[in-house]
C-alpha cells in the first residue's frame, strides 16, 4: 500500500548515524521489556553503534532499506548476500538481517511495503530464497512474517547481551 509522502531507498554511509539511532530506539521499544536493562545495554551498544552501521553500510554484500515518511526514517530493512543457515534450502539465499518498523507505523502497511522492496533487492541479487530469524517470543513478528509466506525451518540460537535467546529460522521463496 502507498502512502503520500512515503518513500523509500537506499542507505548511504552518511545516513550511519541516523540509522544508529533508530535502530537503538526501535529495538529498545520493541525487546526492553523482556530483557533486562544489561543484557539491553550491552547489545545495543554493540550491534548499533554509529560506526558499526558505517561498516555495514560499507559491506557490498550488504544493502539496506530505509522507509522514511516526509524525510523522517519510519521503517527499514538490511539485506546480507552470505552463507545461508543450515535449515535454508536454496541455491543462492539472501539473509533478511534485521528488518525494523517505528510502533507507531504498525497496521499502516508500511512493513509489506518495506519487504516488497527487500525481495525485490534479493532478486536483483539472483536469490531465490530469501530467509531470516525472529524471536521466537516475538509472536507479532511471526505472525505478520507467516503472512508475508514464511514458513519456520529450523531454529538458531542469538544472544543478547549474556542472555541465550531462541530465534525461528523461517524463509521463503521468491518469485519473479
Amino acid at each position: 500500500m502507498r502512502q503520500p509522502g512515503v518513500s523509500v531507498r537506499r542507505a548511504a554511509v552518511h545516513d550511519a548515524p541516523a540509522l544508529s539511532a533508530f535502530a537503538r530506539r526501535v529495538f529498545h521499544d520493541t525487546f526492553a521489556a523482556d530483557n533486562t536493562p544489561e543484557d539491553m545495554a550491552v547489545y545495543l551498544a554493540q550491534a548499533f553503534s554509529p560506526a558499526k552501521q558505517q561498516a555495514e553500510l560499507e559491506d557490498a554484500r550488504r544493502v539496506c532499506l530505509l522507509m522514511e515518511a516526509d524525510g523522517v526514517l519510519i521503517a527499514y530493512a538490511s539485506l546480507l548476500d552470505s552463507a545461508p543457515h543450515a535449515a535454508v534450502a536454496a541455491a543462492h539465499p539472501v539473509e533478511l538481517e534485521r528488518f525494523y518498523l517505528d510502533q507507531r507505523w504498525h497496521g499502516r502497511g508500511v512493513a509489506a511495503s518495506v519487504m516488497e522492496a527487500a525481495r525485490g533487492v534479493a532478486r536483483a541479487w539472483q536469490g531465490d530464497v530469501l530467509w531470516l530469524g525472529v524471536w521466537e517470543r516475538n509472536a507479532k513478528a511471526i505472525r505478520f512474517y507467516e503472512k508475508q509466506g514464511f514458513e519456520r525451518v529450523g531454529a538458531q540460537t542469538f544472544w543478547l547481551g549474556s542472555d541465550e535467546q531462541h530465534d525461528a529460522v523461517m524463509s521463503t521463496a521468491l518469485t519473479a
